[in-house]
């Protein structure tokens, strides 16, 4: 096999995995790569039609990784809305997504809770997140749940759930402690300070 020969499988199996992405961001940037490789790749073979669509899409990719990334420091984009414990929908979303939060959450207990409040994570009229807070006492917001779905994991919801939403401070708490034990956390990139086998955000 040519080095071209492997440049166009390369370019083919990517574009392929880039597919296979639930995280949106993650597949647009991959699929952009894979697009370049391609106008080379048919560049070089003069297959021009082709190289003329893969610019196209890649463009297409830019113009919608450009806007992801500036919605990702819009606070308009998200709205955080509190909901019963028992509501119908939360239920719906908990049980839809109970495998994938039982991976990073062991142990969550869906069922309702005393003294736990429940927020739905929106963008537009798509549910990106859930999170659930206890009060600990003492001004400590006790978070249990802080579970954002794959397609958003890309789009920091979190930075405006903890940052700018004023969800916490509303209502009167001044310190956050993260779930223990959660797999993957990325709190450090929000400020939290470690503090055992959790995260800890002292609110301004």
């Amino acid at each position: 096999m040519s080095w071209l020969d492997a440049l166009g499988w390369f370019g083919s199996a990517l574009l392929v995995f880039s597919l296979l992405q639930a995280r949106i961001l993650r597949l647009r940037v991959l699929n952009t790569v894979a697009c370049a490789i391609l106008t080379v790749f048919n560049a070089l073979l003069a297959v021009w039609p082709m190289v003329a669509m893969n610019i196209v899409l890649a463009a297409i990719n830019l113009w919608f990784i450009a806007r992801m990334l500036r919605e990702r420091g819009d606070e308009r984009a998200y709205a955080v809305l509190a909901v019963r414990e028992d509501d119908s929908y939360l239920g719906h979303f908990l049980a839809v997504h109970g495998a994938d939060i039982e991976r990073f959450f062991p142990g969550f207990a869906g069922a309702p809770a005393d003294g736990r409040s429940t927020y739905l994570v929106q963008h537009g009229d798509e549910t990106a997140g859930v999170i659930a807070v206890r009060d600990a006492g003492d001004g400590t917001a006790q978070v249990e749940l802080d579970y954002v779905t794959p397609r958003f994991r890309d789009f920091a919801p979190g930075e405006f759930v903890f940052r700018r939403s004023g969800l916490f401070r509303e209502r009167g708490f001044t310190r956050v402690l993260t779930a223990p034990g959660m797999v993957a956390p990325y709190y450090d990139r929000l400020g939290f300070a470690r503090d055992g086998d959790r995260y800890r955000l002292e609110l301004a």
